[in-house]
């Protein structure tokens, strides 16, 4: 069952606070050790099934894979100041991968299967792994883009004749009275490294502590539940799944195709998932399925999304096939390293993402870092209380973002209303003006996404010497429904006598919008698409 957070707020600091984080396990303990003793727990259970390579591990059998991983590790000699790069699917033997990281105090370094090489190679050569897992399919890019790094490089599936296989290092005797190792800077050591978004130039390595915030379950799972999220290790909620599946002995389903909407529902409709965490991106693309109708999804306790904003139109679409009150928007960011906020209230709080988890603070300030009261549109900043080693290698990327106070300044804006809710306005760095009057994309996406034949949409600002920022926008057109971009500039027209807010600088159909690695949208890149669209035509 899901929880209701409570916040508490202190009118003269003019900060909210979450309750204390409710201790289930050793304080002491880390989260490689947490998984080791609770996988011994439950040896019979189902652990995993990859529904795309017909595999079935029980819990002892995928501990087992992850000890042998383990012990290869600690045969090459890797200690734990040493990383392990990770650049593949969710096929069968990727968990073990983490876990084994896990256990032996090596903090992993994820990147997306879509980066190209130069990237690739820019971000390890920060980091610097001794070894890598990755697919097959990507075995000469890796190789190519770390060619001046001393590193060996495994392959999880589709081996090439001269890397190391899976199956290798999997045969690997599992080291006598083997036990996780304990950390030697304690939970303040960093767990694994992840990667910013990266829109605006080359990802940023954003550490992951041992931090006991990521054990915050905003659903209580049980060994009864049967999870299922297509997102891989380079995603923080790739990572939070994975953890909490080790940890709470639910039931995993995992996929290594690219995601498809009918695949994901036919699997949760089969495997008969209680738990799933989406991206909006998806849950686009799952009402935009002629499956959407007709699959049985009524298994589902809890179905999150997060990552960035999902129209309301396309929550109330997946409301409809649910048999259950259970569709939540979990906020936060990867810097963070767990969800912030949850909204459990849709009835009476469709718009917001929700009230603080336990053990946060959260404070909303103005442009000179003034603390704002309710309803006051601000820069949304959360404190944890937790160590946070930064931005691999960048110290001065790290200063901007968690000040001296703790405080991680999130680049959003937003505001708390007087109930103790978190609403999201837009990203601070996209903020638009016209004929300097201040105005957010999402202002006129929201607006756009009423139309009953649109599916996704961007909206972006193209520069006028005259006007300044000129609002324009890339729209997904719902499944066998006929529009013009036309027909959007109208209906925007027609919804305000704003000139600011009309779609001034023009509107374009697309067939998919422009995304990150990551999955999220991507505004430049979006935005870039359609000055491309616009000079051709």
């Amino acid at each position: 069952m899901p929880y209701t957070p409570v916040n508490s707020y202190d009118n003269d600091q003019k900060i909210w606070s979450g309750e204390p984080v409710k201790e289930n396990f050793d304080p002491d303990l880390s989260i490689g050790e947490i998984i080791f003793h609770e996988m011994r727990r439950h040896p019979q259970l189902t652990a995993q099934i990859s529904a795309t390579e017909g595999t079935l591990l029980t819990r002892e059998e995928l501990l087992a894979n992850a000890m042998r991983v383990a012990s290869f590790m600690r045969s090459e000699g890797l200690r734990q100041s040493d990383i392990v790069g990770i650049i593949g699917r969710n096929t069968t033997h990727m968990p073990a991968v983490a876990y084994a990281c896990f256990f032996n105090g090596i903090a992993f370094h994820s990147l997306n299967i879509m980066y190209d090489c130069d990237t690739i190679e820019k971000i390890y050569k920060l980091t610097r792994p001794c070894i890598i897992f990755c697919d097959g399919d990507e075995f000469e890019k890796v190789r190519s883009a770390t060619a001046k790094l001393d590193v060996k490089i495994v392959t999880m599936r589709n081996h090439p004749l001269d890397s190391i296989k899976i199956e290798e290092v999997l045969a690997t005797p599992i080291e006598r009275n083997f036990q996780p190792a304990k950390l030697e800077q304690g939970n303040d050591q960093t767990l694994a490294i992840l990667c910013s978004s990266g829109t605006t130039g080359t990802p940023k390595a954003v550490t992951i502590t041992n931090s006991r915030h990521i054990l915050t379950s905003i659903y209580q799972l049980t060994t009864a539940d049967i999870q299922y999220s297509h997102n891989t290790l380079d995603w923080i909620t790739g990572l939070y799944i994975t953890i909490h599946s080790g940890v709470f002995s639910a039931t995993r389903i995992i996929a290594d195709n690219a995601f498809d909407p009918a695949f994901a529902m036919r699997i949760i409709e089969e495997y008969k998932v209680t738990w799933t965490i989406q991206t909006p991106s998806a849950m686009a693309l799952m009402i935009n399925c002629p499956d959407f109708e007709t699959r049985d999804l009524s298994s589902l306790q809890c179905f999150l999304f997060g990552g960035s904003r999902a129209a309301l139109e396309v929550q109330k679409a997946i409301r409809s096939r649910l048999s259950h009150d259970c569709l939540q928007f979990a906020y936060g960011f990867t810097e963070l390293g767990a969800i912030a906020a949850i909204n459990t209230h849709f009835d009476e709080k469709a718009g917001s993402v929700g009230r603080l988890v336990n053990g946060l603070k959260l404070k909303i300030i103005n442009d000179e870092g003034v603390s704002l009261g309710p309803d006051e549109v601000g820069e949304v900043c959360i404190k944890n209380n937790q160590h946070w080693s930064g931005y691999y290698g960048n110290e001065a990327e790290t200063s901007s973002m968690r000040d001296s106070q703790q405080w991680y300044h999130s680049g959003d804006l937003g505001y708390m209303d007087r109930d103790g809710f978190l609403y999201i306005v837009d990203r601070k760095k996209d903020m638009l003006k016209y004929q300097n009057i201040m105005y957010y994309p999402n202002d006129i996406e929201s607006v756009i996404s009423e139309m009953p034949q649109v599916a996704e949409v961007c909206v972006f600002g193209i520069w006028s010497n005259t006007f300044g920022d000129e609002a324009a926008a890339s729209v997904v057109k719902k499944l066998g429904t006929e529009l013009e971009a036309q027909d959007v500039v109208a209906y925007v027209s027609s919804r305000t006598d704003s000139k600011y807010k009309q779609l001034n600088g023009g509107a374009v159909i697309v067939g998919d919008l422009q995304r990150s690695a990551n999955g999220k949208t991507n505004r430049m890149a979006n935005k870039a698409h359609f000055l491309h669209v616009k000079n051709r035509s």
